[in-house]
């Protein structure tokens, strides 16, 4: 391998965790919001709804790795209940404005984040590549955590258009450290889009498997398919460094 000069993570189930109450959050948010135009919005009927437009679109995203937007699925959601509202509608983006602004508040950093990104700053270019539809909304929860500080690249998909596993996503993240792949190492906990896009990119990837160990996740996803190196703890990837066993 050659030397290594850079390391690339994962956001989500990998540096951090939010919590399930999430998810119902912010869907009071964006319900609350949507009956400001739509007073006879009915909850159940619009999660039933937005529900199979978000499978419909994600599923479309994994087949091509092109980036969907959650402006997509209300847009669906809503036409699909006969309200008129296009994806670009200006109520639809502050409505997916108003989704995001729950979450921040139930993220947390997995623990020793801070003080293992700290530690490798000095030795690695770091960088934070995160398949996210809403980029705002992610680039808010990394700064609410601290974390902008310690990455010389931050890459979220959907600002870049496509989403890991494509290589385009892995490549535009070595560029942006300056690097070869063959020189970078990239951390991540989901095994498609992390660890095997990772490898098909030319990088050598890691799987964190904290969330998973400590059952903080109930997917059941099997592992890459081939060896590969496979953390739990932060602990794990400074002796991982150390020992240069990549």
């Amino acid at each position: 391998m050659n030397q290594l000069r850079a390391i690339g993570f994962d956001l989500f189930n990998t540096l951090i965790t939010f919590e399930p109450e999430a998810s119902d959050k912010a869907m009071d948010c964006l319900i609350s919001d949507l009956r400001k135009s739509y007073p006879s919005i009915q909850r159940e009927s619009f999660e039933h709804a937005h529900w199979d437009a978000a499978i419909g679109f994600i599923k479309k995203a994994r087949l091509d790795n092109r980036e969907t937007h959650n402006r997509f699925w209300i847009s669906a959601a809503l036409e699909e209940l006969g309200y008129d509202a296009s994806p670009d509608d200006p109520r639809v983006a502050t409505a997916v404005d108003n989704y995001f602004s729950a979450f921040p508040e139930y993220c947390s950093l997995i623990p020793g984040t801070g003080e293992m990104l700290n530690a490798l700053k000095g030795s690695y270019r770091l960088g934070l590549l995160s398949n996210f539809t809403h980029a705002p909304a992610a680039r808010e929860i990394i700064d609410v955590l601290g974390l902008n500080h310690f990455f010389d690249v931050v890459l979220i998909s959907g600002e870049l258009g496509y989403r890991k596993p494509h290589p385009l996503v892995f490549g535009r993240l070595v560029e942006g450290l300056g690097v070869e792949s063959g020189q970078t190492l990239f951390v991540g906990d989901d095994p498609e889009p992390d660890i095997s896009g990772a490898m098909c990119a030319g990088l050598h990837p890691v799987w964190m498997t904290y969330v998973r160990d400590q059952g903080l996740t109930h997917a059941r996803e099997k592992g890459p398919g081939f060896d590969v190196p496979r953390i739990s703890c932060w602990k794990d990837l400074l002796s991982l460094l150390k020992g240069d066993n990549i």
